[in-house]
């Protein structure tokens, strides 16, 4: 560089003139700053205990601008050698052979991120490992000094091993977590998933599963719950809860949204309640009307399969709700502190149930003549007359327990960490 003379940066931006014949040149070796999967929607980093879509891409970003012409992969084979393979390696047998790519890295975040796509999904419960070569080079040339291996690396999703005809239990959870069982809850297959968002509810009818989730997602299922298909949102926030009546699938999500399908869940379309400044928690059918509650009381109703919907509140101190379900013409929504509450006018009024408890419940069902609710740190109640009254179940667990649902002469339970109950006595015991 003469003294005197101007320069640009890799941005473009111009320096000072140089007033030395002295300048440093930048000969940091570049390094790989994290490696992600991503669904398209969520992308995530950490693997360990999560259920990972043999769809994902793989993400790798370095710590510096990097050279294009020295990110590649494999694009027409599985070979490993470098010249095949290129700088960026994808492997499930510690790299005898290595995963094909649809194409060259995409190279994103100001050329430090780069996505790698497979040529085919990725098989199932598989464990796989990611390799950088030192023939990356960063834009002022200069290689990673040492090879990049990521040595716990992440493993795909389970398939579903039974093939259920009819009578199946479907739960869904974290991380777009799904379980399922065709012997009344006895027994689970192994989680699988084909998304990284959350999913919140599920329902079935006409032969159909819908599960709903956040960004507004919404899968549904034709085949027992073997495999999804990604609907389009009707709401890009979170969707919280589903149900399903008179041949419409409805459901309802932050900000007072709701969304209704009549074609099995094929396509969802936006509907607007009153209480858009609440969230929606849980929603039920029975007597031709749709029940939705949510945050602070605020509960909503329609007797036009989810075209329109009036709202009410419940009697004060207007605790957040979380579930509600239907049964013996009795509208049964719970939540905060052990809150219950009741309608025996389709929702347009509500009435205080006594639960004996301060304990949040989550979740609330009906089935043979009985109330189950279900709530924090295992607590489970019971009510065999209508909701007037409440008794505690003994539970075999202390952790928090999210949903429950009926079928099959089976109350069947899900909670955190994986916990599922039974009951096969009208919820007696578990």
């Amino acid at each position: 560089l003469s003294l005197g003379t101007s320069y640009t940066d890799l941005a473009g931006n111009a320096g000072p003139a140089a007033t030395s014949s002295s300048y440093v040149v930048d000969t940091k070796a570049p390094s790989v700053s994290s490696l992600q999967l991503t669904d398209g929607v969520t992308t995530i980093s950490t693997f360990t205990d999560r259920c990972l879509p043999v769809t994902s891409n793989i993400m790798v970003t370095f710590d510096d601008v990097m050279d294009l012409n020295y990110i590649q992969t494999n694009t027409s084979d599985t070979f490993c050698t470098a010249s095949e393979a290129g700088s960026i390696l994808v492997s499930s047998d510690n790299f005898n052979s290595c995963v094909r790519m649809s194409s060259v890295p995409s190279a994103s975040n100001s050329n430090q991120t780069f996505t790698l796509d497979p040529y085919d999904n990725l098989p199932f419960y598989t464990t796989y490992k990611v390799r950088v070569t030192t023939g990356v080079k960063d834009v002022l040339g200069n290689n990673m000094s040492s090879q990049y291996d990521n040595s716990s690396g992440f493993k795909t999703s389970s398939y579903p091993s039974s093939s259920p005809i009819s009578g199946v239990f479907v739960g869904v959870g974290q991380y777009g977590k799904a379980v399922r069982s065709i012997d009344n809850g006895t027994s689970w297959d192994n989680e699988t998933c084909q998304i990284l968002t959350d999913l919140n509810g599920v329902t079935s009818g006409n032969n159909t599963f819908v599960a709903v989730g956040d960004n507004g997602t919404v899968l549904r299922s034709t085949d027992n719950a073997s495999s999804f298909s990604t609907v389009s949102p009707y709401y890009v926030g979170t969707s919280r809860g589903v149900t399903f009546g008179n041949n419409t699938f409805v459901g309802v999500s932050d900000a007072g949204r709701t969304g209704r399908s009549t074609d099995n869940g094929t396509s969802f379309s936006n509907v607007n309640t009153p209480l858009l400044s609440y969230s929606l928690n849980g929603v039920t059918f029975g007597n031709d009307t749709f029940v939705g509650v949510g945050s602070t009381g605020r509960t909503v109703r329609s007797t036009d399969n989810g075209s329109s919907w009036d709202n009410s509140t419940v009697p004060s101190p207007y605790p957040s709700l979380y579930g509600v379900s239907f049964g013996n013409n009795n509208f049964v929504g719970v939540g905060d502190s052990g809150k219950i509450v009741r309608s025996t006018d389709n929702g347009t009024t509500w009435s205080n149930s006594t639960s004996g408890i301060t304990t949040d419940l989550n979740g609330v069902t009906f089935g043979n003549n009985t109330f189950v609710a279900v709530g924090d740190s295992g607590k489970i109640l019971r009510s065999t007359d209508n909701v007037s009254s409440w008794n505690n179940s003994t539970s075999p667990i202390t952790t928090d327990l999210n949903g429950v649902t009926f079928g099959n002469n089976t109350f069947v339970v899900v909670g955190q960490s994986g916990k599922i109950l039974r009951s096969t006595d009208n919820g007696s015991s578990w």
